[in-house]
């Protein structure tokens, strides 16, 4: 009679001359393995103590946690970093190429300009704000837009004893020269009031084509037009700032009701986000369509407390007096967070 094979006997092995391992040392291995992942990451252990909730598994873990951390915090952990490193599949690594020791350094010799703590806006990170001072002048300036919020600011901070200086030029653009430099404009006003606050509202008449960096006119919207934008915006913004001891609130191009008007407001704010970047810490960028647009689409009213209210003028671009009055609202609440009045 044939003898049956049966696969799935562990005698198998035994046939085959192939060697297999008792219970006992399986638990040997086991164990081995477990108390060197608790020298070398015992600290894992107490970090999935604490997001348990209180009960048996909570004090478990605390129980073992608390001895393995002491054991992972000897030179055993370095040695696993190194180890671990050295498991990289690229072997063929330049040093030159690594992290500067400094975190503060310029990036692979200086090709990369390093980022400051200065791009980061403290309110957005949650984290502690620096003291607040008096709100003692504020600039609103700008284009059409800026017609009636500096009105609304002006009848709501004066009576607080706020300096407020109205200055907007209508018709005027950052991609057009023809009736006013903004580079030029923006250094006569912190030269003349000295603002402690600035705010900004502009885009009304942008997409002009603006010399690039070959002397040739470059038409909107590209990204090339985009660049050469963020960068006269970025010098009116450092002008603004006055090094750090001002702020500067720029608003948003609200989207507007003409297609070809939403192209070059969506450009024109990207190119502000961009150019504010450096200095976040000091400069707000205010997006006007969370109150106005916030499904992205174009409309003549929003809810207000549960009712329909017509917030833009009849051309489809500007804020009425009642739109006016709700940006102050959100305006007047993020500048409260940097001054006190």
């Amino acid at each position: 009679m044939t003898e049956h094979r049966d696969d799935s006997e562990m005698s198998r092995f035994d046939r085959e001359g192939v060697r297999h391992f008792t219970a006992r040392q399986s638990v040997i291995a086991v164990g081995i393995v477990a108390a060197i992942l608790l020298v070398l990451s015992g600290n894992s252990i107490l970090n999935a103590a604490d997001e348990e909730i209180q009960g048996t598994e909570k004090t478990l873990l605390k129980a073992i946690g608390n001895p393995a951390a002491t054991l992972a915090d000897n030179p055993l952990a370095d040695a696993s970093g190194k180890l671990a490193s050295n498991l990289s599949p690229d072997e063929a690594l330049d040093p030159a190429a690594s992290f500067p020791s400094s975190g503060s350094g310029t990036i692979n010799q200086g090709q990369l300009p390093p980022v400051t703590p200065s791009y980061f806006d403290p309110v957005e990170l949650d984290d502690k704000l620096p003291p607040k001072v008096p709100l003692e002048s504020l600039l609103v300036t700008g284009d059409s837009l800026s017609q009636p919020l500096d009105t609304e600011l002006a009848r709501r901070l004066t009576p607080e004893g706020i300096e407020v200086t109205r200055d907007a030029h209508v018709g005027t653009g950052i991609s057009n020269s023809t009736l006013v430099d903004w580079g030029q404009l923006s250094a006569a006003q912190v030269e003349k009031h000295h603002p402690q606050a600035v705010v900004v509202f502009i885009g009304a008449n942008e997409g002009y084509p603006m010399p690039g960096p070959n002397g040739k006119d470059i038409p909107c919207c590209s990204p090339e037009w985009a660049a050469v934008y963020a960068n006269r915006v970025r010098q009116v913004i450092d002008t603004y700032r006055q090094d750090g001891r001002a702020k500067v609130y720029w608003l948003t191009v609200p989207l507007p009701r003409d297609p070809a008007r939403q192209r070059i407001a969506s450009v024109v704010n990207q190119s502000v986000v961009v150019a504010a970047q450096p200095w976040r810490s000091q400069v707000r960028i205010i997006d006007t369509d969370e109150y106005f647009s916030p499904d992205d689409r174009y409309s003549d009213s929003i809810t207000v407390d549960g009712n329909d209210q017509i917030v833009r003028e009849s051309d489809g671009i500007h804020l009425n007096d009642a739109g006016s009055s709700l940006l102050a609202d959100r305006l007047l609440d993020r500048i409260d967070l940097d001054f006190t009045r």
